[in-house]
């Protein structure tokens, strides 16, 4: 689909040629023989004229000048370094040691989700430190203020600093992606988390927090579609450069008439607008599919049982392995929602399916009701359960491993609906050479029934995967529509010409009979295959390649925000404003690193 030239082709940036708008921003020039890049600030050449060449080795050694961000200041700046004049670098004052350490602390605390009353509890373990260890020292935590109202503002200072670099790198995406969660509740409220994925010319990758939005404040997909586009413009985006969207499979995604991606959709429609690829199956594969898949409610008869041992059971030995493994993923404090997310993850089925007869001793204990251990229909699903969330925990694992591309994640859904269609053969054929758990509960029953008797229907069980393989079908559906693109992709030097349309021939046969490519395809992995391939030569092949890379591969990101929410939930629970919660859900996500020195500066110009 993208290889056809049906819309307008994408935009491309020569990306061997010296760019006169790096002078200022990473303080270098075009040398005199022309080629490269020369660093006025150590007259090093830098070889390879590519942006993310020229920006790594101002990052790495000459970061310290984003002192100078006014306009008039960074020109005189180049034009002191053009002569020779290397500024030194200011040493940072007492005052502004104090405040970089105090933004260290809080965006630490941020980080473990910890309350923002709990800085001065800090500064009272350092002091005792100190005064052990280094008494002539304890004054310098005299400059370091981590009261509740500092440490907050101190939160959303570095939230905004993270956001501003975000947008700075929006400018250059040559295409993105959205994914939209709606599964983040927060005491009594539900948020909206939007993350956001783009690809410059270089096949840079950013994965991102764009923005969170209050679902109760937005209740209806009209306020949710305004709340979204407001984020994009703010961001310096538009719809035009949109080519995916990832959700959850939840009604208000994906409802057919009034789900948000039909209003995605139907807006980013235009001669100037790509058509925007939407797939639902990557976020909370387990919780999401698990409600296919319990067809006698197991999980709810699970949780009253996780609640006894947590309430009466808690220094039985048996049981300490698996409130251990609670309270890693949710902490001490666990309400109900969470406990039942943990509870549809296929690593806890398990682990509480080889529990089961300890669990029925200790309810036997307690005088609570056993009867679903004598009730062979129960059993049995709850077997069929362990086993199918199982086989989704090992595609969820998959497809949290990120910088990989789509086309490995569309490989690894479509290896999944193969073992898919397997076992519902074995199934009919009640082979369970691939359930492991209903195998141990059908020998365990036949050990106690008439030979003659039925242990379990296999019709039963085949409705189930047939109910999940339709899903399946549906979540991934786009994705097949762009299986060449996505194929050319994986392996251009081994994609037929003949298969592709006739707007591409040209370019993949002069592609394959490259031997240089050749060479650095194979040596090198796809990413700096196709940043280094020419956007001239190649236009069409080279915007695939963007449209491609810039697709969700994985569903890491939301995953360390859920993880971030499960964990501290008592702490989000506590009163806070939707900005401040977008702060901390930016810091916990976020790969960019804090410009400390612009902010250290921020604060001494607020205070001044």
């Amino acid at each position: 689909m993208w290889m056809s030239p049906k819309r307008s082709k994408m935009e491309v940036d020569e990306t061997e040629v010296f760019r006169p708008e790096w002078t200022q921003r990473y303080l270098v020039v075009e040398p005199p023989e022309g080629e490269g890049a020369l660093c006025l600030v150590c007259r090093r050449l830098i070889v390879a004229t590519r942006e993310r060449d020229v920006r790594r080795h101002y990052e790495a050694e000459h970061d310290h000048y984003e002192r100078y961000v006014e306009e008039g200041e960074r020109a005189a700046l180049v034009e002191r370094l053009r002569q020779g004049e290397v500024p030194e670098v200011a040493q940072l004052t007492p005052e502004e040691r104090a405040a970089r350490a105090g933004l260290g602390l809080a965006r630490l605390l941020a980080l473990k989700g910890r309350g923002w009353g709990e800085g001065d509890f800090v500064t009272q373990c350092m002091e005792v430190m100190l005064r052990d260890v280094l008494p002539d020292h304890v004054s310098v935590l005299d400059g370091i203020d981590l009261s509740p109202e500092i440490t907050r503002q101190r939160v959303l200072n570095i939230d905004k600093n993270l956001r501003s670099q975000l947008f700075d790198r929006a400018k250059d995406f040559k295409a993105y992606s959205l994914a939209l969660d709606d599964q983040a509740f927060v005491a009594y409220e539900n948020y909206l988390l939007v993350f956001i994925r783009g690809v410059n010319q270089e096949l840079e990758v950013q994965e991102e927090l764009l923005t969170i939005i209050n679902l109760t404040h937005h209740f209806s997909v009209g306020a949710l579609m305004a709340a979204i586009l407001e984020a994009l413009q703010t961001a310096g985006l538009s719809l035009q450069r949109m080519v995916g969207l990832t959700t959850t499979h939840t009604l208000r995604m994906i409802g057919e008439n009034s789900g948000l991606v039909s209003y995605m959709r139907e807006k980013a429609v235009s001669p100037n607008c790509w058509n925007v690829i939407h797939y639902s199956g990557f976020h909370h594969l387990e919780l999401l599919s698990s409600y296919d898949v319990d067809v006698n409610q197991i999980v709810n008869t699970i949780s009253e049982w996780i609640v006894l041992i947590k309430t009466r059971g808690v220094r039985r030995p048996e049981f300490q392995g698996l409130l251990t493994e609670s309270e890693s993923e949710h902490g001490e404090r666990v309400n109900g929602r969470c406990l039942n997310n943990w509870l549809r993850k296929g690593k806890t089925l398990k682990l509480i399916f080889s529990l089961r007869k300890e669990i029925e001793a200790f309810l036997v204990s307690i005088g609570a009701t056993t009867v679903h251990f004598t009730d062979k229909q129960w059993l049995c699903d709850f077997g069929f359960l362990v086993d199918i969330m199982d086989h989704l925990r090992e595609l969820s694992e998959l497809l949290g491993v990120s910088k990989v591309f789509a086309a490995t994640a569309f490989d690894h859904i479509c290896t999944f609906e193969l073992k898919l269609n397997l076992l519902q053969r074995h199934i009919e054929e009640k082979n369970l050479t691939h359930f492991d758990a209903f195998r141990e509960v059908v020998d365990e029953l036949q050990q106690n029934l008439q030979e003659d008797e039925k242990v379990f229907d296999p019709d039963r069980y085949q409705v189930v995967i047939c109910r999940l393989q339709k899903e399946f079908e549906r979540h991934f559906k786009d994705l097949r529509f762009i299986k060449k693109d996505l194929e050319l992709f994986a392996n251009p030097f081994n994609f037929k010409p003949e298969y592709a349309p006739i707007s591409v021939r040209m370019e993949l046969t002069k592609l394959q009979a490259n031997t240089d490519l050749w060479n650095e395809y194979r040596v090198k992995d796809l990413g700096r295959f196709y940043a280094g391939l020419s956007a001239d030569s190649y236009p069409i092949i080279k915007g695939v390649a963007c449209k491609v890379a810039s697709l969700f591969d994985s569903n890491q990101i939301c995953e360390k925000a859920f993880s971030y929410l499960t964990r501290n939930q008592h702490t989000l629970s506590q009163p806070l404003t939707d900005d401040h919660l977008h702060a901390l859900f930016r810091i916990a996500t976020t790969e960019i690193e804090p410009h400390w020195d612009d902010l250290v500066r921020g604060r001494n110009e607020s205070n001044s």
